[in-house]
């Protein structure tokens, strides 16, 4: 078994979207072959609701899909095709944009005011970017978890892990999304796919995923609000690791244990022409979408 590398480490930076909701950008709009073919991802977390009471009012997608992974408080959603529902703590959303939706998303505390979830955007291959429409929600109740001797423990959202197999089925790029809980100072080591790319994303505690023998960490560089920071490595909250090749994960806990996202996929491996909430492969399909939300001829009829 060849553990993978940490390729890339950063820390989520605050960002606005939608009708002004304060979040932390993991990764987005950058390079998108270094997580391919994860394009986005977004963490929104709040105490206060005037930080997310208003939310992400109607919007385009066409050409990828949005994954919704609620932990604390509820997201009210409704598209341009009829759908309407609402997820709660632990449910999650994965929406097939395909030829295109428009929808919006409107966040809401818990009986504490709290919010928290992840938006994870997955780009489709060209052979998909206009396929019709689909939505995949799931209840909480629905999504195995697997606990292990050691109390480490696994949600399993998409693809199978542990002897489990998520409830989300049918995604081009065959993902992997765990929530994964390591418990105080205890050493994992997690199976993944050596042709998928791979990243982890810290939300909860702190760990090293460098080298299990060295629990405090190594020095190494961390890039914070675009400077480069000569760090002992215990990556902590809202902390990005993007993975090498190789065909498991290992990581440390430490002294609070560790709550992280694991997800991987296979890479599509085909250009991106990308604007906001649009991703085709070339600026001519993108333009024409465009165009298409001008004239009103975006949303496609069932076929």
């Amino acid at each position: 078994m060849s553990i993978r590398p940490v390729k890339h480490e950063s820390i989520a930076r605050p960002a606005m979207e939608g009708a002004g909701v304060k979040l932390h950008r993991v990764f987005g709009f950058g390079d998108p072959s270094m997580t391919d073919p994860f394009l986005m991802m977004d963490d929104f977390r709040n105490d206060e609701p005037e930080d997310y009471i208003r939310g992400f009012p109607w919007h385009p997608h066409r050409g990828i899909e949005t994954i919704t992974y609620v932990l604390a408080g509820s997201v009210e959603h409704g598209d341009s095709l009829g759908n309407h529902g609402v997820m709660g703590a632990g449910d999650v959303q994965w929406m097939t944009a395909g030829s295109g939706i428009l929808h919006q998303e409107m966040p809401r505390g818990d009986f504490a005011g709290k919010m928290h979830g992840f938006q994870l955007w997955a780009n489709l291959p060209s052979s998909l970017k206009m396929t019709a429409p689909r939505y995949q929600d799931i209840k909480s109740a629905d999504i195995p978890v697997v606990v292990d001797d050691d109390g480490a423990a696994a949600r399993i959202i998409a693809g199978s892990f542990w002897g489990k197999t998520g409830p989300v089925d049918g995604i081009a790029a065959e993902p992997v999304y765990l929530d994964i809980s390591v418990p105080p100072g205890k050493t994992k080591r997690l199976p993944v796919d050596t042709y998928r790319s791979a990243f982890a994303y810290i939300f909860a505690g702190s760990g090293t995923f460098r080298d299990a023998s060295k629990p405090f960490g190594v020095k190494v560089e961390k890039e914070y609000q675009g400077e480069e920071l000569n760090i002992r490595d215990l990556s902590g909250n809202r902390t990005l690791v993007v993975f090498d090749t190789g065909d498991e994960v290992t990581v440390q806990a430490g002294e609070k244990g560790i709550r992280f996202l694991l997800v991987s996929g296979k890479p599509i491996q085909e250009p991106v022409a990308w604007h906001g909430p649009i991703v085709m492969n070339t600026q001519e399909e993108l333009q024409q979408a465009m165009r298409e939300l001008r004239n009103g001829t975006f949303i496609k009829p069932a076929h």
